[in-house]
């Protein structure tokens, strides 16, 4: 959801709210926990109100709280991602320069690039199911296996699958000495490129 959404929507509870104190308290929560975050103040003050208290005080309450919220959102103090998935997000942009490096080095069969890009998604892909509190034990601890979970939650595309598994197995064969199938260094890049732009497109949660 974007900035101007998120500024829409508070402006929408306020008016829910002043018309429906206990209605618009219930939504007011559930938005939060929804686009906001389950770990922030505003939402943890919110659920401090006694619902079934007075409406003009219920009112009051959830309005002053959810100005503060759009003050808060207006001044782009909001973290689209949390800051251990932002530093996770670091790493693996870290690990995808080096790949970069290696591409770019003669030197290097692009089958060593290819498994530390595949390395990379994969890493993106766990911390990404981790930050939506999904237990990773319950899953195989593969790259597959990450990709069907996010597919099923309808966190990415059909065509995202298809890239992904596309990336998959050519980190399959870098990985298991299928030379042939790596040996071309423009390859790899495009499979660079291609999971550079997908992290940038899911690094904003």
């Amino acid at each position: 959801m974007t900035k101007e959404e998120l500024i829409t929507n508070i402006d929408r509870l306020i008016t829910t709210t002043s018309q429906s104190p206990g209605g618009g308290l219930a939504q007011s929560i559930e938005f939060l926990k929804n686009y906001i975050g389950k770990d922030n103040s505003f939402l943890k003050t919110l659920e401090k109100i006694n619902p079934f208290g007075h409406n003009s005080g219920i009112s009051v309450e959830v309005s002053t709280i959810l100005k503060a919220l759009k003050g808060y959102v207006e001044n782009d103090l909001l973290r689209k991602i949390s800051l251990e998935r932002e530093i996770q997000i670091e790493t693996v942009s870290d690990y995808l320069e080096q790949a970069e490096s290696l591409l770019n080095d003669k030197g290097v069969h692009p089958a060593a690039a290819a498994v530390l890009i595949g390395a990379s998604l994969e890493e993106f892909l766990r911390n990404w199911l981790e930050d939506l509190e999904f237990d990773i034990s319950t899953i195989k601890n593969s790259l597959d296996a990450y990709t069907q979970e996010l597919k099923k939650l309808n966190k990415i595309s059909k065509q995202d699958l298809k890239d992904i598994t596309s990336w998959g197995g050519t980190r399959n064969d870098a990985a298991h000495g299928h030379w042939e199938n790596v040996n071309d260094r423009q390859r790899i890049k495009l499979m660079l490129e291609g999971v550079n732009l997908f992290m940038r497109k899911y690094s904003e949660g």
